[in-house]
């Protein structure tokens, strides 16, 4: 491939000069001084045979591109320790539920009114959600990511095994995604896996859910947070987001086969009448026939045991992780009081 490299970019940058690229416009086609770390593969070979074949790239346009991708180490260290996988809640809570977040929250609350309530009305989604999910993934816009995603796709697609399939699928949707908002897919900055933007959007999801809330024509999920707002009220609205029903309730257990009624995974497999059986009790009544996720959290005061419902469920489909999901509606419960105090 390194030979196809060098007998393709002489042709290639006299393509360039004239504005000959339809398919990838904006695509930077710059000198390749040396070899980098995928111009050799043939992983990297065999993937773009099949966007080829597949999608209609033209092979010299991502030959060039993938010449210029770089493996990144600190990628593959981040995703090898999430937090949430290595704190446990009592640890990972303070991280979100901090002043600065609420305060800083109920800033952008207040800038994004008009906002906000449109993609409630349009989307069924409440504010304070949609506000917590900007807050937690990127502290409103101010911590949007430094990587380039197609360096964080293609480390993660070609170097990361234990999730190669589902990063292979997340390279082709950004090229895609390139291609259809015609924007230089060496441009795009975000975090050590590909999300994109104030609300992290995987190519997937962007494709899938983004939206242009503000009618400008464009969708701009990483400066305008019209469309940012709008796109995660209308993902929650599509994994299922009910509005106004409750996303937990607190449990109480006893007797011995309490942890039998834990959930494995994070998909809500039990029904409240089940739990019941095995010890758990809610706070709130709840059908005995609601299936719900039964988790336990190591907090700061011992353990705690919750029931999470139907919009939790939804909150997970941002992030498999109960942690995460608590930390999403604990902050959203503290916008709200915070804006109410002020």
């Amino acid at each position: 491939m390194k030979r196809l490299v060098n007998n393709i970019l002489p042709s290639l940058r006299r393509r360039a000069a004239k504005g000959g690229y339809g398919l990838l416009a904006g695509l930077c086609v710059a000198p390749v001084a040396q070899a980098l770390d995928y111009d050799n593969s043939p992983e990297v070979a065999s993937f773009i045979s099949e966007m080829t074949t597949t999608h209609g790239f033209p092979a010299e346009q991502l030959t060039s591109l993938f010449a210029q991708a770089e493996r990144k180490q600190l990628i593959l260290d981040a995703i090898s320790r999430p937090a949430e996988k290595v704190k446990p809640w009592s640890a990972y809570r303070p991280i979100f539920l901090t002043p600065a977040r609420i305060s800083r929250g109920v800033d952008f609350w207040r800038q994004n009114e008009a906002a906000l309530l449109r993609a409630q009305q349009e989307y069924g989604v409440e504010p304070q959600v949609i506000v917590a999910i900007i807050g937690v993934e990127t502290f409103y816009g101010g911590n949007t990511g430094n990587y380039r995603v197609l360096d964080a796709l293609t480390t993660l697609t070609f170097d990361y095994p234990a999730r190669a399939p589902f990063f292979r699928q997340q390279l082709k949707e950004f090229l895609l995604l390139s291609r259809e908002q015609q924007v230089d897919p060496l441009s795009l900055k975000g975090s050590y896996a590909g999300a994109m933007g104030l609300p992290q959007f995987m190519p997937s999801s962007y494709r899938a859910f983004a939206v242009d809330l503000n009618g400008d024509g464009k969708i701009n999920i990483w400066t305008d947070p019209a469309d940012a707002i709008g796109s995660v009220a209308s993902y929650f609205k599509g994994h299922g987001w009910k509005a106004g029903e409750l996303v937990v309730s607190r449990a109480e257990v006893r007797g011995d086969q309490v942890d039998k009624g834990l959930t494995v995974g994070i998909e809500p497999v039990k029904t409240v009448g089940e739990l019941r059986t095995l010890g758990w009790s809610s706070h709130d009544a709840l059908r005995a026939d609601l299936p719900v996720t039964a988790f336990r959290f190591d907090g700061a005061d011992g353990p705690e045991y919750w029931l999470g419902l139907g919009n939790f469920y939804a909150i997970t489909r941002y992030n498999r992780s109960a942690m995460y999901a608590m930390a999403v509606h604990q902050l959203s419960e503290q916008l709200v009081q915070a804006r109410g105090a002020k």
